[in-house]
């Protein structure tokens, strides 16, 4: 194999990773969804006197599922600056280097979880249960 054929089976094998990352980011979404509607549908049909403060300790799992999908964010992101640098290389050894993406200004985790798609998701959410809890409630 040539070194132009490494660099293009490099590229190939890092967009495979990025491409199961970005796949378990939309998943973690699609479950978030899932439970929140299921756990609304339970509470809404039983009679517990307490149901509206129970819709409040789904916000824990929800800031779960928020975090998570930001460390899913976070490693794509590191992952798509080392395709970024493989694809300027002439020759490949064949290293992810991570590490190197640490020192990246933009790079951070915290940047990850804050991003605006994932605050607009997760705050969509969060109004949700917000709004179903003062539904319950009766005000």
């Amino acid at each position: 194999m040539n070194d132009k054929e490494q660099v293009v089976k490099h590229l190939e094998i890092t967009q495979g990773v990025i491409n199961r990352l970005a796949s378990n980011s939309f998943s973690i979404k699609g479950w978030s969804m899932a439970i929140l509607a299921a756990a609304i549908l339970f509470i809404a049909r039983s009679n517990n006197i307490y149901s509206e403060y129970l819709i409040l300790t789904f916000l824990i799992p929800l800031f779960g599922f928020w975090l998570l999908d930001g460390y899913f964010l976070w490693q794509e992101r590191l992952f798509r600056g080392v395709y970024d640098d493989v694809r300027q290389q002439e020759k490949t050894d064949f290293k992810m280097d991570i590490p190197a993406q640490f020192k990246k200004a933009n790079n951070k985790w915290r940047n990850s979880v804050c991003s605006l798609t994932l605050g607009i998701f997760y705050s969509v959410e969060i109004v949700f249960i917000v709004t179903v809890f003062f539904v319950l409630r009766g005000v």
